[in-house]
């Protein structure tokens, strides 16, 4: 299993995998979801992926050399694309593409087409645009209402997601804010793990200079896990206790007796008979 988040600001791109594989409990392994397709000053694209590891390593490896019929037009690639909406056709092709070569066997096989992608950046003349690329090759393009997709263990760092980003978010905040959801699904799931690969691009820029490899011993990271939780932990128990005084006495009760409203029940007397 994996985890991996992208962000699209008004300010940026934030881009966030961890790097740990299994197929049993025994059969645990690192590799990296993140690759970067980059020509400085004219184009910048990150892919990130989820899945079966050898379907999303194939299309990895198509994308670079696939082509996109374009009518009486030299065929597309992501290298000649005119638009990030171009480019993503091109990596739907490709997931295809692997799908007519490896799908039939694969099923033969018992084992499901399953990869999904976050596949987002910049090309010169057009705005950043982030997209989220199913195992059909079909996509869906964030929007300001959604600004950011998550691929694989996605429930556990979702809520911190939910509550601090917006596209108005700077990208510092953003970086951090990922680094924290990410910290989540460490805590809860042992199929998601170290090291991570985390990347932000500035818009406008066609080149970015902050990427980095996180391992146990990133110094930031350890302080991200670390006050995170100690912090939550103060935050819970700063909030009053239930209180079930229904008398008036309590500033904010959990039970009035006017808003009375309990689940069904079944109270048996000491002798009554139970058949």
């Amino acid at each position: 299993m994996t985890y991996c988040v992208g962000v699209r600001l008004n300010a940026g791109l934030v881009f966030l995998s961890d790097s740990r594989t299994n197929a049993g409990l025994d059969q645990i392994s690192t590799f990296r979801k993140m690759m970067v397709y980059e020509k400085p000053g004219d184009r910048f694209m990150v892919l990130l992926s989820a899945g079966n590891l050898s379907i999303s390593q194939s299309v990895r490896e198509i994308l670079q050399v696939e082509k996109l019929e374009n009518g009486d037009k030299p065929p597309l690639t992501i290298w000649n694309a005119t638009s990030m909406f171009d480019a993503v056709r091109v990596l739907g092709s490709a997931v295809r593409r692997v799908h007519e070569q490896d799908g039939a066997s694969l099923k033969r096989a018992g084992i499901d087409f399953n990869a999904s992608m976050i596949f987002g950046g910049q090309i010169g003349g057009e705005a950043m645009r982030l997209f989220l690329v199913y195992s059909a090759g079909n996509f869906i393009e964030a929007t300001r209402e959604t600004c950011y997709f998550q691929i694989g263990e996605s429930k556990y760092g979702k809520p911190i997601l939910d509550r601090m980003i917006t596209p108005a978010t700077s990208l510092d905040e953003a970086a951090k804010c990922a680094l924290v959801s990410m910290d989540s699904t460490l805590k809860s799931n042992l199929s998601v793990g170290l090291p991570l690969d985390l990347l932000v691009y500035q818009d406008g820029r066609f080149q970015t200079e902050q990427i980095v490899c996180i391992d146990e011993h990133n110094e930031y990271f350890r302080m991200i896990r670390g006050s995170w939780g100690q912090k939550l932990r103060a935050a819970f128990e700063s909030i009053d206790a239930p209180q079930w005084d229904s008398g008036g006495a309590a500033a904010h009760p959990l039970r009035t007796g006017r808003e009375r409203c309990e689940p069904m029940r079944k109270i048996t007397h000491p002798n009554e008979r139970i058949v």
